[in-house]
């Protein structure tokens, strides 16, 4: 049974930061592509940033400069180090990979992580 499990959510100022932890466990063979998805009340499910097994970076354009994705493939794990905050960056937050197991590849998600940035 493969498991994510974010951390690291929580209630921040604007202008603050945030680091964001996906945990990775189970019977599992490789990742492959790591993301970071986010939606906000009423609005649709956003792919915020990706990190390839080769630890090729993307960011949706309204995080650029502020938000860090990396990986530690070790620990079968993921981070988002969010700097910068804004209001408007407030959602729950989820992680998503895709896993090979010893039978197939699947793409899994973790049950998200509330971030609130808010005075």
């Amino acid at each position: 049974q493969v498991q994510l499990v974010e951390s690291g959510g929580g209630l921040v100022q604007p202008g603050g930061s945030l680091r964001l932890s996906c945990a990775a466990s189970g019977s599992i063979s490789s990742i492959n592509n790591m993301r970071w998805f986010r939606q906000a009340p009423g609005k649709e499910r956003e792919q915020v940033a990706t990190i390839t097994s080769g630890s090729k970076i993307t960011y949706v354009d309204s995080v650029k400069g502020r938000f860090t994705i990396s990986r530690d493939n070790a620990k079968k794990m993921m981070h988002l180090q969010m700097n910068s905050l804004k209001p408007e960056d407030t959602a729950v937050y989820y992680c998503n990979a895709d896993i090979f197991t010893a039978t197939m590849l699947k793409t899994y998600w973790g049950q998200g992580t509330q971030v609130t940035v808010s005075s």
